[in-house]
């Protein structure tokens, strides 16, 4: 299980509560709400777990979306449903004063890791269909855990309270970095790449993950809502990597930070051919521009440079951005005092 905590539920209107409390008032939207806090789900997975029709969990699921206790969310032809907020605190808030052995939702939980089950299956048969290629790159740069090390370094200690993963892919970042933060969000445009994402997420317990279909070009999420967001071996995929850059800068706090990691400029034409790389990889001066051009600061750069006894390995490079905006904390206590 994640270590992670709840937030406090946040307050709600008059009126809003009502309409929450009266939605989750009935028996089949209750075990609806037990079954959205382990999971983002979707229909024809709530009715194997629930064993009721399709036609009656789309409308229960319909009062809770209106009632804003859930949301739905569409991947290619599949719809996931998955708490909202602030609907969603209350809920977690409801489910969490049953006890903890209660036969109804236990028997729930049950069939839910069955669906669960399921789905790592799906995504192991992906990930061996697809292992060979990952390996032929991985086999090119340095070992996964030296890069991951120097992202953990730039991102510190400090508390992360929103986290973006753009290009989320297999979802390793979120692994890597969602239990340091209260919330975290991944995006990509491949739903198989998200079926992965959301296994790897599921089995470590990070219920604080939310994953949603999108490109990284007009990602689905806030602006100005992420105190941290990360591009992972994505740019060189990208016809526009700067406007890519571009819109990782707008949804990013004030202060926030960007971390991007990708390959140093090289000529392994392969990568080209054979696995749709666009670019082949970055110079520093580049990325500096970009950065730039972005409204970002490059604060710092780490080179992973493969072992020196290797030939024709690439370097992975890791460069940290802030945005220059800054809210001083007076300006922070002025606001709440006169709010």
């Amino acid at each position: 299980m994640s270590d992670f905590h709840l937030p406090p539920a946040p307050d709600l209107s008059f009126d809003a509560l009502l309409d929450a409390l009266e939605a989750a008032g009935e028996v089949t939207r209750l075990r609806l709400i037990g079954l959205l806090c382990e999971a983002e789900l979707t229909v024809s997975e709530l009715v194997g777990i629930l064993g009721q029709s399709q036609p009656r969990i789309s409308r229960h699921l319909k009062l809770l979306v209106d009632a804003g206790l859930a949301e739905r969310h569409r991947e290619g032809a599949w719809a996931f449903f998955r708490l909202a907020e602030p609907g969603g605190a209350l809920a977690r808030d409801l489910i969490a004063r049953v006890v903890a052995d209660d036969p109804t939702l236990a028997s729930d939980r049950a069939r839910l890791e069955l669906a669960r089950e399921a789905r790592r299956k799906q995504a192991a048969a992906y990930f061996a269909a697809q292992a060979t290629d990952w390996d032929r790159i991985r086999a090119m740069h340095a070992p996964d855990a030296q890069v991951e090390a120097a992202v953990l370094d730039l991102v510190g200690d400090a508390p992360i309270q929103a986290l973006l993963d753009l290009g989320a892919g297999t979802g390793r970042m979120l692994e890597l970095l969602a239990p340091r933060a209260v919330r975290a969000v991944g995006v990509d445009l491949s739903p198989a790449m998200l079926n992965l994402a959301r296994a790897r997420i599921e089995e470590r317990g990070l219920r604080n993950v939310q994953l949603r279909q999108g490109d990284v070009y007009a990602p689905p999420v806030e602006r100005g809502a992420y105190d941290l967001v990360v591009i992972h071996q994505v740019l060189h995929f990208l016809d526009d990597p700067g406007r890519a850059l571009m819109e990782a800068g707008r949804l990013l706090r004030p202060g926030g930070r960007l971390i991007v990691v990708d390959f140093a400029a090289h000529e392994e034409e392969a990568l080209r051919e054979h696995f749709a790389h666009r670019r082949l990889g970055f110079g520093g001066e580049e990325i500096a521009q970009l950065m730039k051009e972005a409204g970002l600061a490059l604060v710092e750069t780490r080179r992973v440079a493969p072992d020196a006894a290797e030939t024709g390995k690439l370097t992975v490079v890791v460069w940290l951005a802030r945005d220059p905006r800054f809210i001083s904390d007076d300006l922070r206590n002025s606001k709440r005092e006169f709010a």
